[in-house]
């Protein structure tokens, strides 16, 4: 029997609002949640599904296999020969991506609104049945090969938060990258893939988000045309929940052995979950660390002292608790970590002594504002913030009252924030040092 549509309103949310997002949340009876938003100003719609599943779902033997598996489903389906998922997408004028978190996995497609039925086929057939061979296996255990070797091995401080993963966190599957190792991605099997399908790739386990040129009664129909008829084959899947230890101390690393140009310093403080109002003050703070020329770190690192060539702060959020990073990069190939070091840790005693100005955090507000505003100028960004709200908050209503809740957060809450989450005990710390020898290594290689 079809369940009658949720309405699901948040009810605090002000409609008026810079970047309000309309729309209405309905679940199929297998489970999937769908939510439609409408949006008539262009013949395109854009169709998001995302799977409650992310690396940190995966085996510590099968690391990586998340983001695998993401490679594997444009890879062929069901009734979609190999190789030609995108063929189809691009021959109808479309495009389409994927991505991967510690906490879900995420695909989507934007097409001319004529085309919807193509992406709802697509994306249903995909979900239906289990169709990976061996050659396409094999083949993409190679290209996410390459990809790691691109973005991480041979990048200058590409290792940095690989490393810094395994100093943050002791048991629970954060530990690992994303991307794995690449002995787990070549371990992995057939049978391997299968079972992660079957445990993860189920529509109760999924929100299926449609923005666009639609009339809403049709398109859900054909939603449920496609998608109602997949089995939800297992019970619902509990999220591993967190259970590692607070830090010891704080956990450090020096790095020699790796070619860098320059010495650099990068801090990561474990911080609560992302729907924490301390999140939410973290993040502000790390905009008033940062952003722009007359942020806190940019005016003593790079403007007063002269010793950095680039600094940042920004934050890691996740479904359990995630990072707050701080770095610096020195100006000098013969400048000192320790300097680096002694002016980040000045700032970070400074601001929990004393605090934040009021100036400084409305400019924080006002460029989050207009970020989060931003994001939701396309169809995609707006149905991927549906999604992950749905995902990750539990209701996809958070969307219009998030801003709200970046806007309450007052100067005491980010001093309050910052006095309990930046204590060195809580940090962890990666030094890259040059090493003559290792970057003649490199240059003669």
């Amino acid at each position: 029997m079809r369940e009658e549509l949720l309405e699901i309103e948040s009810h605090s949310a002000d409609k008026t609002q810079s970047g309000f997002i309309a729309f209405t949340e309905h679940r199929l009876a297998n489970g999937l949640r769908v939510i439609l938003h409408e949006d008539h100003s262009s013949a395109v719609v854009c169709l998001n599904i995302a799977y409650h599943v992310g690396s940190k779902n995966e085996d510590v033997h099968r690391r990586g296999f998340a983001h695998l598996f993401e490679h594997l489903l444009f890879d062929g389906s069901k009734n979609v020969p190999r190789g030609k998922f995108d063929v189809f997408i691009t021959q109808a004028g479309g495009r389409d991506n994927a991505y991967t978190t510690e906490d879900k996995t995420n695909y989507y497609e934007v097409l001319p609104a004529n085309q919807l039925e193509l992406a709802l086929w697509l994306e249903s057939d995909r979900m239906l049945e289990f169709a990976v061979s061996e050659k396409g296996l094999a083949t993409q255990k190679q290209v996410v090969k390459e990809e790691k070797r691109e973005r991480y091995d041979n990048t200058p401080y590409g290792s940095m938060s690989i490393r810094m993963n395994r100093l943050a966190y002791r048991t629970y599957p954060y530990w690992w990258a994303v991307i794995g190792d690449m002995e787990t991605i070549d371990a992995a099997t057939l049978t391997d893939v299968r079972n992660f399908f079957e445990t993860f790739y189920l529509p109760s386990n999924a929100v299926l988000v449609l923005a666009g040129d639609f009339e809403p009664a049709k398109a859900l129909e054909s939603i449920r045309t496609y998608f109602e008829g997949i089995p939800n084959t297992r019970a619902a899947i509990v999220q591993p929940p967190f259970d590692d230890p607070e830090l010891a101390g704080e956990q450090r690393e020096i790095i020699d052995s790796e070619p860098v140009p320059l010495p650099a310093v990068f801090y990561a403080y474990r911080i609560p979950p992302e729907d924490s109002r301390e999140y939410f003050a973290l993040d502000l703070l790390t905009d008033i660390l940062s952003s722009g020329e007359s942020s806190r770190l940019y005016q003593s690192l790079v403007y007063d002292l002269q010793i950095a060539s680039e600094c940042a702060a920004y934050i890691d959020g996740r479904e359990m608790p995630g990072l707050l990073y701080l770095y610096a990069v020195h100006q000098s190939p013969d400048g000192r970590t320790e300097e680096l070091e002694v002016a980040m840790n000045s700032i970070i005693r400074e601001l929990i002594a004393h605090g934040v100005r009021q100036e400084e955090l409305q400019k924080a507000k006002n460029k989050t504002e207009a970020m989060i505003v931003s994001s939701r100028v396309t169809l995609q960004g707006k149905a991927d913030q549906l999604a992950h709200a749905a995902l990750m908050f539990g209701e996809a209503g958070r969307v219009n009252t998030i801003l709200n809740e970046y806007n309450s957060i007052t100067v005491e809450d980010v001093r309050a924030a910052a006095e309990r989450f930046l204590r060195p005990e809580n940090r962890c710390s990666i030094l890259y040092h040059l090493n003559p020898s290792v970057l003649q290594e490199n240059t003669t290689a």
